[in-house]
C-alpha cells in the first residue's frame, strides 16, 4: 500500500471517530426542556405560584360579570327589602294611621294651659242646653240659670227651695216625662234638681268630711262642676221615696223605664254603669240630664256616654 493510500485511510478513521464521540456525548435539547418543566413544576417552594401551572387541568376563563355581580346584587337587594319587615310599626296600616280626635284633644288646649288630666277648663256656652260639665269643665264663678222654674211634678218633699227648679225647657220635657211614666203604670217623683254652687260647696264639704275626698269624687261633683248647678240635671226616685239616689234604685221598675224611655223625651241615664273610666262617675240610674231629644236617642241607641259622643277627653278620676 502506498503511504499516500495509508494516510488518507488514517484521515478518514479519525473523522469517524470523532464524530461517534459527539454523537453519543451531546445532551438533547427537548431532553432538557421535559427535565426542566419537570422540576419546575414540582418545585412549590422557589417558584412563584404565579409561574407555577396547574398540570392537572387547563386554566380556567375569567369568571363572567353575571357569575360574579349575583351574589352581591343579592346580598344588597335582600337587605332594604327584609329590613322594614324586621322593624315593627313600619307597616303601611300603621304608618298612615291617624289618631282619634278623642286621643289628641288634651286639656293643655283651653284656658288651663297646664296639661294636666284633672284641670280645669270653663265652659264656653254655660246657657246651651248640651253644655259639657264634669270633672274637666266647670262653669263660670256664680253661675245661675236665668230661667228657672217650678216643673209641675211631684217630689218626696213639698217645700219650694231651689232644689225643686230646673230649667223651662228642661221642666217642660219632665212633665211630659212624668205624664208618659204614668201611663205605663209607673210613679216617679223628683229627688233633687237644681243646686246652686254654694249649696253643692257645702254638700261636697259634709261628703268629704264623711268619707274623705278621694270617695267623695266617685259621687259628689267639686262646686262648680256640678250638673245640677246648670238646672237641666235632676234625681228621680219612686213616688214612694225608697232608694232615692241610692244605690239600691237600679233595678227597680222606675230605673228600667227611665233606661228604656228617658232619651224619647231628651234625657240620658247621665253616669251609666261600667262608664266610670270616662265619666268620673260610678253608675247612678237615678240621675238624668236634659240634652235634647236627637242627642239623647242618639247616645241612648249608641251605648255611649256625653263625654264619648262630644269626643271629649275621658276622665280618670
Amino acid at each position: 500500500m502506498s503511504r499516500t493510500a495509508k494516510i488518507v485511510i488514517l484521515f478518514i478513521a479519525v473523522i469517524a471517530v470523532g464524530w461517534g464521540v459527539g454523537k453519543y456525548t451531546a445532551p438533547s435539547p427537548s431532553a432538557s426542556i421535559e427535565e426542566g418543566a419537570s422540576a419546575g413544576a414540582g418545585n412549590d417552594l422557589q417558584a412563584p405560584p404565579s409561574e407555577v401551572p396547574d398540570a392537572s387541568a387547563v386554566p380556567s376563563p375569567e369568571p363572567s360579570p353575571v357569575a360574579t355581580e349575583a351574589p352581591e346584587a343579592s346580598n344588597t337587594g335582600s337587605e332594604p327589602t327584609a329590613a322594614p319587615a324586621d322593624k315593627p310599626g313600619n307597616s303601611g296600616a300603621e304608618a298612615s294611621r291617624e289618631p282619634s280626635p278623642a286621643a289628641t284633644v288634651k286639656p293643655s288646649d283651653g284656658d288651663s294651659g297646664t296639661g294636666d288630666p284633672e284641670a280645669e277648663l270653663t265652659a264656653a256656652e254655660p246657657d246651651s242646653i248640651t253644655v259639657m260639665v264634669n270633672k274637666q269643665y266647670q262653669l263660670p264663678d256664680g253661675y245661675k240659670p236665668a230661667d228657672l222654674v217650678y216643673p209641675d211634678v211631684p217630689f218626696i218633699f213639698s217645700e219650694k227651695i231651689e232644689k225643686r227648679m230646673m230649667r223651662k225647657t228642661a221642666a217642660g220635657a219632665l212633665e211630659q216625662m212624668f205624664a208618659g211614666a204614668k201611663k205605663d203604670g209607673v210613679y216617679l217623683a223628683g229627688v233633687s234638681a237644681y243646686r246652686s254652687e254654694k249649696t253643692q260647696t257645702t254638700l261636697f264639704n259634709n261628703y268629704v268630711a264623711r268619707d274623705g275626698e278621694e270617695k267623695a269624687r266617685t259621687y259628689s261633683a267639686v262646686p262648680g262642676h256640678s250638673e245640677h248647678q246648670t238646672g237641666l240635671a235632676i234625681d228621680v226616685s219612686g213616688s214612694d221615696g225608697k232608694c232615692a239616689a241610692e244605690s239600691c234604685f237600679g233595678g227597680t221598675k222606675e230605673a228600667d223605664w227611665l233606661a228604656a224611655h228617658a232619651a224619647e223625651y231628651g234625657f240620658i241615664i247621665r253616669y251609666p254603669e261600667g262608664k266610670q273610666g270616662i265619666t268620673g262617675y260610678m253608675y247612678e240610674p237615678w240621675h238624668i240630664r236634659y240634652v235634647g231629644k236627637d242627642i239623647a236617642e242618639e247616645i241612648a241607641a249608641k251605648g255611649i256616654t256625653l263625654e264619648e259622643y262630644y269626643d271629649a277627653v275621658p276622665v280618670s278620676k
